[in-house]
C-alpha cells in the first residue's frame, strides 16, 4: 500500500481559482497517485469548501480543511499590513495532525509540469525543510538579505518547501516568530519568508531552483547561467515546478510571458474539470 503524498496550501478565498489550476497541473502528473490536500485557512465559506472538496474528490484525492485560530496574531505588529494566512505555513507542525510526519507546501501560483516524486521522497534527515534560493546573474540580494536578517546562508523562497513536521514540532515556536516580528517590524519585506530565513534558514537543505522552484521571470537568467543548456525544451523535460513569482500573475490580462500560454491552458482545463465535478456532485 503506497503512502499518500501530503500537499499543503495556506490561502484565503481570493486564491481558490489559482489553487484549482495548480491542482489540475498536479493531477496531470499524478493521476494514479494517492494524494491528500491540506488547506489551512481562517475564513473560507462552507459553500466554497464544498465546491473545492467536490473538485478534489473528482480527482480521486482527499480534501482536508483546517480552520486556524487567527487570534494569536492579533497582537502581531504586522497584522494590519500582512494577511494572517502567510504565517500558517510556518506553524504547519503545530496545526496539522500529529501523525503526519512531512508535508510538501506549495504556493497556489504554481504549475507542476513534471513529477513531484523525487522531491517528496527526498531524505530530510535532521533538516527542518528543503527549499530553493533564487539567484540572479549579479546576485546582490543574497548579501543584502544576509545583512538585513543577520544570516550567513542563501535566502530561501518559501513558495515550495518540503517540511519535516517532526523537526518543526521541535523547533518552531510562535513566541520566537512573534519576537522576530517585533524586532524587525518594517524591515520585513516578505514577512513570513524573512522570518523563515532568520529563524530557521540554518536548518534548511537547499534544492535546485531550476527544477523545484523555477522563477518564471528568470528564463533568460537560467539560460545564460547554464550557457544555453536550460532552454524551453530543457525546462519542459526537467523542471517540475514553475513558480509565477511577482506580478502580473498569469491569470491577469496584463500577463504575456513565455509561460503564460501554458498556464492559461491549465486554467482552461481546470474550468472544464470544475464543470464536471459540479455535475457529479
Amino acid at each position: 500500500m503506497f503512502e499518500p503524498m501530503d500537499l499543503l496550501f495556506t490561502l484565503d478565498e481570493g486564491y481558490l481559482q489559482p489553487l484549482k489550476v495548480a491542482l489540475t497541473s498536479i493531477y496531470d502528473q499524478h493521476s494514479n497517485q494517492k494524494i491528500r490536500i491540506w488547506l489551512i485557512h481562517e475564513v473560507i465559506s462552507e459553500r466554497n469548501q464544498q465546491e473545492l472538496t467536490s473538485f478534489v474528490m473528482n480527482l480521486g484525492w482527499e480534501m482536508h480543511f483546517i480552520k486556524a485560530d487567527g487570534t494569536i496574531w492579533e497582537e502581531a505588529p504586522t497584522v494590519e499590513r500582512y494577511p494572517k494566512e502567510m504565517y500558517f505555513r510556518l506553524l504547519a507542525g503545530q496545526i496539522l495532525p500529529p501523525e503526519i510526519t512531512k508535508v510538501l507546501y506549495l504556493d497556489p501560483d504554481i504549475l507542476v509540469i513534471n513529477s513531484l516524486d523525487e522531491l517528496w521522497n527526498l531524505d530530510l534527515n535532521d533538516y527542518l525543510f528543503a527549499a530553493a534560493t533564487h539567484k540572479r546573474m549579479l546576485d546582490l540580494t543574497t548579501k543584502f538579505n544576509q545583512i538585513r536578517l543577520d544570516t550567513d546562508h542563501g535566502y530561501y523562497n518559501s513558495g515550495v518547501m518540503l517540511i519535516n513536521l517532526v523537526k518543526a514540532r521541535e523547533l518552531v515556536d510562535w513566541a520566537d516568530i512573534q519576537a522576530v516580528i517585533g524586532k524587525f517590524n518594517k524591515l520585513l519585506m516578505l514577512p513570513d519568508q524573512d522570518i523563515l530565513n532568520h529563524l530557521y534558514g540554518k536548518y534548511a537543505l537547499e534544492i535546485p531552483e531550476e527544477v523545484w522552484n523555477y522563477d518564471t521571470r528568470l528564463y533568460t537568467t537560467y539560460l545564460a547561467k547554464s550557457f544555453g543548456k536550460q532552454n524551453i525544451q530543457w525546462v519542459m523535460q526537467h523542471t517540475s515546478i514553475l513558480h509565477f513569482c511577482g506580478k502580473p500573475k498569469p491569470w491577469n490580462e496584463k500577463s504575456d510571458s513565455r509561460f503564460t500560454a501554458l498556464y492559461l491552458n491549465y486554467q482552461n482545463l481546470s474550468i472544464k474539470m470544475d464543470e464536471i465535478s459540479i455535475k457529479n456532485h
